[in-house]
């Protein structure tokens, strides 16, 4: 009975047994089966790093990457950030330029070219010729005519003097009544005639004593007037400045800048100008200095009031140069990614550098002639950067 028992307890489990393995899915037909022997602990603990043999050399350079590990590069151990993405370079390289800024400014007539007609005597005015503002008028034109009992009066005299000096010989009268009538601004024209005609005319004529615009008259028709008054305004603009608006960073660069081109809205081509002088101050307002040029005007195309822009340019020399587009700035000071002999690995160089144009800096400090450096992704890689901790 014992015997029975146990018999039957070997049977269960045998049974048990055969049943888990079917739930694993290792249960057979009963046919002999080829099973692929399993490896043993040792090979399995092997068998990565035997799959994994030409990636080696991969993990040591990703490894060489981290911030914690230097790599040495040709400017000596330097930490360097990865970018695995299609970064453009562009090589550092000798261009011959001339060193440019750009300013603004506005044209103004030249002081000297302003002409005031005043009143040498007082009058009346008969016949008012410049009517108008903003006419034009030659040298010699008569601007009014008009009446002086002042001036009349002193055309008396110098004809009785002319009258008593052909019968009694008196050069000295003759003479100081000749220069009473020219300070008083009578035109040459009007002392000849009465040489000539032997006769004073009531009326004096005003003669515009240069070539320009009227820009002001204050006259009109029947006005009378006082000796020392400002008739009208007379400017020439053949010749104008610009006043151009310079920063005070600008000013050190000053020296070196020799030409200067306007560009004025409107008008077509370029004027050339010269450096005139630089105003002894500042506008406080918006911390300003002013810088003169002087601009040929011939054909009178440039008016006061217009607003123009002025290239200045130095002298062409040779340079270091790379594009703004390859300079970042960070807490003051300019930086470029260098790349380094290993593909994908960007060195971050500070550099000193100054504006040439609008499109290059020049490089002073921190590269050298045939390097590349990253010419996009600065921000990106800038990111990267501040994230490892390399700067």
């Amino acid at each position: 009975m014992k015997h029975m028992i146990t018999s039957l307890f070997i049977l269960l489990t045998l049974t048990a047994q055969g049943a888990m393995k079917c739930e694993t899915g290792k249960c057979t037909s009963g046919k002999a089966v080829t099973a692929k022997p399993l490896p043993k602990a040792s090979q399995t603990a092997t068998s990565k790093p035997q799959t994994d043999t030409t990636k080696q050399p991969t993990e040591k350079a990703v490894a060489a990457r981290t911030v914690s590990t230097e790599k040495k590069t040709h400017k000596g151990h330097r930490p360097v950030i990865e970018q695995l993405f299609n970064v453009r370079t562009v090589k550092v390289k000798q261009m011959k330029a001339a060193k440019a800024q750009v300013n603004y400014g506005y044209i103004v007539a030249e002081d000297q070219r302003r002409v005031d007609v005043s009143a040498w005597f007082g009058g009346f005015v008969e016949t008012l010729y410049a009517d108008k503002r903003f006419i034009k008028v030659n040298k010699g034109d008569a601007l009014a005519k008009v009446y002086s009992p002042e001036v009349y009066k002193a055309k008396q005299d110098y004809l009785n003097a002319i009258g008593y000096n052909a019968q009694h010989s008196a050069p000295g009268m003759l003479r100081g009544a000749k220069e009473k009538l020219v300070l008083l601004n009578v035109s040459p024209k009007e002392i000849a005639q009465i040489e000539k005609e032997r006769h004073a005319d009531a009326y004096t004529t005003i003669y515009a004593p240069v070539s320009g615009w009227i820009f002001n008259k204050r006259l009109n028709s029947g006005s009378s007037f006082k000796k020392g008054d400002t008739l009208f305004e007379i400017v020439n603009i053949d010749e104008v400045w610009m006043e151009a608006k310079l920063f005070q960073q600008d000013l050190a660069k000053l020296d070196k800048l020799d030409r200067f081109t306007l560009k004025v809205k409107g008008i077509s081509g370029n004027f050339e100008a010269r450096k005139s002088l630089l105003y002894p101050k500042l506008d406080p307002k918006e911390a300003t200095a002013t810088l003169r040029l002087v601009v040929s005007n011939p054909d009178e195309r440039i008016k006061p009031g217009m607003y123009a822009t002025v290239y200045a340019s130095s002298k062409a020399q040779t340079r270091l140069v790379i594009p703004r587009t390859a300079a970042i700035r960070k807490e003051g000071m300019w930086y470029a990614f260098l790349a380094t002999d290993f593909k994908g690995e960007y060195e971050p160089v500070r550099i000193e550098v100054e504006p040439l144009d609008s499109q290059y800096f020049i490089v002073k400090k921190g590269l050298y002639e045939g390097e590349e450096v990253v010419n996009n992704a600065l921000f990106m890689m800038d990111s990267d950067a501040q994230i490892n901790s390399i700067y």
